[in-house]
């Protein structure tokens, strides 16, 4: 009002200047005091914030959206507890996991399918429908017969809502452990229709009153929402560059069409009381006009978060910023708010006509051509007042080419495939010099790149039972030999062996100090071994070459895998250990992971138990001399399952609770508490040498008497 009377009185008394600086006084003022006008119709943000208060709105969806949704049922957090470790005489490690069992509302509206599905902002739903966390899923379109979800039936009993007419996801066992333990804000990619829709066709599902008009814009999604179905029909018109006008008992969207043909009009002046004005035209201020258009929309190219394009020209005070419910791309935003801001320099020129009776048949939105007057008109208001027909005209400009734009960059959460879970049992030596008191189990899990845990079970009893193990550790290296190079053996550093590797991950070189730490540690075929090189060969194809062969007493095992076998990075963080009982030693035990793809079966594996983790390494350095007398001494060094780095360089610990050994000279046995033995025997007698530990013996140091050791 105050940019009305100000520009008014600025003309009036000093001309058209005055006009100017009065108007841009007024719309000072008019901002300051009156603010920015009251939108009832759908805000951006109401669909990016998931609440559970009760009585919210629930935006019906067309389209593709991505939604928040109101939590509209759920239970107490579900705690699960699990021991680690333990037994022996060591205390277990207790951990703690917890899900949750909630239902999310989705849309007013009957919808198609839901895509993917974003919880804090990372992908929990990928685009093909995988999962990357453990959780159950059930989808509810919104019809009005859809059944009662069992779960909230089984906790509400005879209560339980089905909410038709509401689309819900239902989420049961939705683990927290990656969320912080609390319900994640989730994000669903919520399909109402399989294609765009127009403006239009929204707003003939918002009311039956609405007729079939010119289209309006097409849109990829909308969410109708607001204070009323009439300022979502605004939006929907102000989207579209139209108006609703009268059609019958109803309304309909005038958009002015390029190739609309006008029909001609000659401004009569006709009045109640005979010729009137003719030739009324009022044009605004310019200082009135827009210095800019700024809409903010949801661009799917950003994964349908609020993506804002902006439009700008010389002159104008005030920016314009719309806020569009609606899914569109970054081009169509910015094409239309620079259509808007050419609009609104065009329409700030009024001509009113005034016609006979005869002119009742035009209608607002109908295009026309004033005799007299250039360009086509587009009419904004039609009156009957004063026994005569008068029509408010502003020129019809011409829709501009398509202008590109670019959605900006996102840090779009990846959509890796995380695949079915590899689990890899085996026995190995203890790496950390502890004395077990039973044999040990390690276990590696690895699966897709994004494949995080699984839930592990073992038995005991092949599988007629089954103890729960917590979680798997986090995700190892694992992969197969595809061709090994013979090499040298335990004693030095094999230069000339080569083994090659297919393997899912980065390997890096290490240095002496590195190694001497215990890096590059791997485990293939029963044998503990590092190597210093890795060379990539390309398609997950590695080349491993400086190995330190056999290590911790396994240089048994040296050269006995073959293609195919499983090699595995050992990794204490990447490494879960079982320890067993002595009475399963012989025997197999089986493992069982259920991970996110695995399935309702789970993968399996096994490994028997051999004793490698709790016999002490072989004896070594092979000794023997026949005295004068004729008997024959036999001389070994023993080696201990602990101490392996020797750093005090002197003997290393016994590792046992005494010491002793078994000799197995030709078809007879001895045994001593030292490492020796003198005796008879002929030369070319076999001799095979245990160290029996407190679990169990060792494998034998062979050798012939007369000979060396085989």
């Amino acid at each position: 009002m105050a940019t009305l009377v100000l520009g008014t009185v600025g003309r009036a008394l000093l001309g058209p200047v005055g006009g100017a600086i009065g108007a841009l006084i007024g719309n000072r003022v008019d901002h300051a005091v009156l603010g920015a006008p009251r939108r009832q119709g759908p805000r951006l943000t109401e669909l990016s914030v998931q609440t559970s208060t009760y009585g919210t709105q629930m935006p019906a969806i067309f389209g593709t959206m991505r939604v928040a949704g109101p939590v509209i049922w759920a239970t107490d957090l579900i705690e699960a507890r699990g021991v680690t470790g333990g037994g022996k005489g060591r205390p277990g490690v207790e951990s703690y996991s917890y899900s949750a069992n909630f239902a999310v509302a989705l849309s007013g509206r009957r919808i198609g399918r839901v895509g993917r599905i974003w919880a804090d902002g990372r992908l929990l739903r990928g685009s093909a429908g995988d999962f990357k966390v453990a959780t159950g899923f059930r989808l509810y379109p919104g019809t009005e017969d859809q059944p009662v979800d069992p779960l909230i039936a089984s906790v509400e009993g005879p209560r339980a809502s089905a909410f038709r007419g509401i689309a819900y996801a239902v989420f049961e066992g939705l683990a927290l452990a990656e969320f912080g333990n609390r319900i994640p804000q989730l994000t669903f990619e919520v399909e109402g229709d399989a294609g765009p829709l127009s403006c239009e066709a929204i707003a003939r599902h918002l009311s039956p009153e609405v007729r079939v008009g010119d289209g309006g814009t097409p849109v990829a999604g909308f969410a109708a929402s607001g204070g009323s179905v009439r300022a979502v029909l605004a939006m929907l018109a102000d989207m579209s560059g139209g108006q609703w006008v009268g059609e019958g008992d109803g309304i309909r969207l005038a958009v002015p069409l390029a190739d609309a043909v006008p029909r001609v009009i000659h401004d009569e002046g006709m009045g109640a009381q005979g010729p009137g004005r003719r030739g009324q035209r009022a044009i605004a201020a310019e200082a009135s006009l827009p210095a800019s258009v700024t809409i903010a929309h949801y661009d799917p190219a950003r994964d349908y978060q609020i993506g804002v394009q902006r439009v700008a020209r010389p002159g104008g005070i005030r920016d314009e910023r719309l806020d569009w419910a609606a899914a569109i791309d970054a081009t169509t935003a910015r094409t239309m708010a620079q259509d808007r801001l050419a609009r609104a320099a065009v329409e700030r020129v009024r001509r009113i006509v005034t016609l006979g009776p005869e002119a009742l048949a035009i209608a607002p939105g109908a295009v026309v051509a004033i005799d007299g007057e250039p360009g086509r008109w587009r009419v904004i208001e039609a009156a009957w007042e004063a026994m005569a027909v008068r029509l408010t005209c502003t020129p019809l400009g011409h829709k501009g080419p398509m202008l590109p734009a670019s959605p900006g960059r996102i840090a779009r959460s990846p959509d890796r495939a995380i695949g079915t879970t590899r689990l890899i049992a085996f026995e190995a030596p203890p790496l950390d010099d502890q004395l077990l008191t039973g044999p040990r189990l390690s276990l590696v899990a690895a699966g897709g790149p994004g494949w995080r845990q699984a839930g592990l079970s073992y038995s005991l009893d092949d599988g007629a039972s089954w103890i729960a193990l917590g979680m798997t550790a986090m995700p190892g290296l694992v992969g197969r030999l595809v061709s090994a190079v013979s090499g040298g053996g335990a004693a030095l550093i094999d230069r000339r062996g080569v083994l090659v590797v297919a393997l899912a991950g980065d390997l890096a070189d290490a240095d002496r100090a590195a190694i001497d730490a215990g890096a590059n540690l791997a485990w293939l075929g029963g044998e503990l071994l590092q190597f210093g090189r890795a060379e990539p060969l390309g398609d997950g194809h590695w080349q491993l070459s400086i190995l330190r062969r056999g290590l911790r007493g396994t240089e048994a095992m040296i050269g006995r895998a073959v293609p195919g076998d499983p090699i595995v990075l050992i990794d204490a963080p990447s490494v879960r250990v079982v320890d067993l009982p002595m009475t399963m030693l012989g025997r197999q035990v089986r493992f069982l992971a259920h991970g996110v793809g695995d399935g309702i079966e789970g993968v399996q594996t096994g490994a028997t138990v051999t004793g490698q983790s709790i016999r002490p390494p072989s004896p070594v350095h092979w000794r023997c001399r026949r005295r004068a007398d004729g008997l024959v001494t036999i001389g070994w060094t023993r080696r201990s399952c602990s101490g392996w780095r020797w750093i005090d360089r002197v003997d290393v610990p016994l590792g046992e609770e005494s010491e002793r050994y078994r000799l197995t000279i030709g078809d007879r046995e001895e045994e001593v508490s030292s490492p020796g033995w003198t005796g008879a025997a002929p030369d070319g007698t076999r001799v095979a040498v245990r160290q029996i530990g407190t679990w169990a013996a060792s494998l034998p140091l062979v050798g012939i008497i007369g000979g060396e050791t085989i």
